[in-house]
């Protein structure tokens, strides 16, 4: 098993420029977590939030995906300078490869265009693709010339590069209603490699996103969101859909259909940590079965965690004189 996922890990990772699949970690709760698709949603939603997610992708499977993110967005206090800030922490892992991605956001949030704010952003930070020296080879003390990239029988390196990372999003959204994304990530698609073996490297590509959701409201208590999620990287695309059925605010229910990859299941909670509704928080669940008949029994997990806090807006107080026109 461990032979066949070795295989499997380097042609994903897309060594000597030989890209089998997007680079990007994979999560199937997208709808919520916008920031790591999107610099441009930085403050847009007008709530300070903070949100983590969990993904064990192909659950049992020897050295299977393992995916992290933690995100945190805000408006800066000053209506004179609409300005929205994020960062964004995530950690992929596969097999004995791991990509660590650390960026921060800036968007620029234009507010009241057709009751909403659309927000214009960059991102920026590091991406760093480490493969730990615990690899094999698929067979022992053999070559396999199938996998791209030149190592020693029985003597395998740890490898690891760190670089410069860029994304560019537009974001537009009416906060509970609609919104619409559209962005690119690894703007600078450079070539990672490590200086203990420099033949072997690591070629970045760039990712495209966009995404759509709209909120209809079938009645007092019952509220139906499709979200879309399609996501390219010129060489290979995927799109998600999602329809998601929320019970009085609190309780949802949804699933998603991976096109030629599989469907979701999903569950989660939201509600108010405090009296004056100011704090919320939102607890996810989704349960991934694979479209592979040979993955079939491997499925995956996800959560996630978000808490958002909305401050009170400030209504200017109006002093007049009754004899100013005098």
């Amino acid at each position: 098993m461990k032979r066949l996922f070795t295989k499997i890990a380097l042609l994903v990772a897309g060594i000597t420029g030989v890209a089998k699949a997007q680079q990007d970690p994979q999560f199937t709760q997208f709808m919520y977590n916008k920031l790591i698709y999107n610099p441009g949603y930085a403050g847009t939603s007008g709530s300070m939030c903070g949100m983590m997610q969990f993904r064990q992708q192909w659950s049992g499977f020897s050295g299977a995906p393992q995916s992290m993110a933690l995100s945190a967005d805000m408006r800066l206090p000053n209506e004179l300078t609409p300005i929205g800030v994020g960062i964004n922490i995530m950690s992929d892992k596969v097999g004995p490869m791991n990509t660590m991605f650390l960026r921060a956001a800036g968007s620029y949030n234009i507010l009241k265009i057709a009751g909403g704010t659309l927000g214009l952003g960059l991102d920026f930070g590091m991406l760093q693709k480490s493969i730990s020296n615990t690899w094999i080879t698929p067979e022992p003390l053999l070559i396999d010339n199938s996998i791209p990239g030149i190592y020693s029988a029985g003597n395998n390196p740890a490898l690891g590069k760190a670089s410069f990372d860029l994304g560019f999003g537009a974001f537009y959204q009416i906060p509970g209603k609609f919104y619409a994304g559209l962005s690119s990530t690894h703007l600078t698609a450079q070539s990672l490699a490590d200086k203990t073996l420099p033949s072997v490297k690591f070629q970045v590509t760039r990712h495209y996103y966009f995404m759509t959701g709209y909120t209809m409201q079938l009645n007092k208590w019952s509220k139906l969101t499709p979200n879309i999620l399609f996501k390219s990287d010129i060489r290979s695309s995927s799109m998600d859909l999602n329809l998601t059925y929320l019970w009085s605010d609190m309780v949802w229910l949804g699933g998603t259909y991976r096109l030629d990859d599989g469907y979701s299941i999903l569950l989660g909670y939201q509600g108010k940590a405090m009296a004056d509704n100011k704090l919320g928080y939102k607890i996810g669940y989704s349960y991934d079965v694979p479209g592979n008949t040979n993955l079939g029994r491997y499925g995956s997990h996800e959560i996630m965690v978000s808490v958002c806090y909305t401050p009170t807006k400030k209504i200017p107080t109006v002093y007049s004189d009754p004899r100013f026109l005098d």
